[in-house]
C-alpha cells in the first residue's frame, strides 16, 4: 500500500497532535451538556473513534451512511442517504464529523436534514477539508487539516474502499486511479 502513496501530508504524531487540540476545544464548549456525536459513514470512522476517545463530557453515538460518489474519484453532486439515525435529534445538540470535505454537497445535505428534525445545533467536525473543490456554501466549525485538491487517502479515506487503514494521511499517485 505505501508503494501507492506519492507524499504523506500528515503523519500519525500530527493527526494525534491536531486532534487533541480540537478535543479540547470540543470539551471546553460542551461541557455539562450531552451532544449527539454523528459519524458519517464510511470515512470518518477512524477520526470519529480516536475523537471520542480524547472528549471529556457524556455524548452519545450514532452514525449515518451517505454517498455522492458514483464511479469513487468524482462526486455526482445527487446525495443518496443509505443509513439513517436511530436517535431523536429533537431538541439536541449535534456534532457531525467528517473525514474531508470536498465539494460539500453531503454536508450541506446532512445539516438541512438534521436541522429540519429539530436539532439545538449542529457544528460540523472535520478531519480535513479540500476548499478548492467547494462546490456549495458549507464551512466546517473544527478543522484538522486542508489538505490539496489531489487524491487523499489514508486514516479512513479510501480509494475503492482500500487505504482506509493507513496510519497516515497521504496523497495517492494518480496511476493507481486512473488506469
Amino acid at each position: 500500500m505505501n508503494n501507492d502513496i506519492e507524499q504523506v501530508l500528515y503523519t500519525q504524531t500530527q493527526i494525534d497532535n491536531r486532534m487533541d487540540e480540537i478535543a479540547n476545544q470540543l470539551t471546553e464548549k460542551y461541557q455539562g451538556q450531552c451532544p449527539l456525536i454523528v459519524s458519517v459513514m464510511t470515512g470518518a470512522v477512524v477520526f470519529t473513534v480516536e475523537m471520542i476517545k480524547r472528549l471529556k463530557f457524556k455524548l452519545n453515538l450514532d452514525y449515518v451512511d451517505v454517498s455522492s460518489y458514483a464511479d469513487g474519484t468524482q462526486s455526482a453532486g445527487k446525495v443518496k442517504l443509505v443509513q439513517d439515525l436511530s436517535s431523536n435529534i429533537d431538541g439536541r445538540p449535534v456534532i457531525i464529523m467528517e473525514d474531508i470535505i470536498d465539494t460539500g454537497h453531503t454536508l450541506k445535505y446532512l445539516a438541512d436534514l438534521l436541522k429540519g428534525r429539530g436539532a439545538k445545533s449542529i457544528e460540523i467536525c472535520a478531519l480535513l477539508d479540500k476548499p478548492d473543490r467547494r462546490e456549495v456554501d458549507v464551512e466546517a466549525d473544527y478543522v484538522g487539516f486542508k489538505v490539496p485538491n489531489k487524491f487523499i487517502v489514508g486514516y479512513g479515506l479510501d480509494y475503492r474502499g482500500l487505504y482506509r487503514n493507513l496510519p497516515y494521511i497521504g496523497i495517492l499517485k494518480r496511476s493507481v486511479y486512473e488506469n
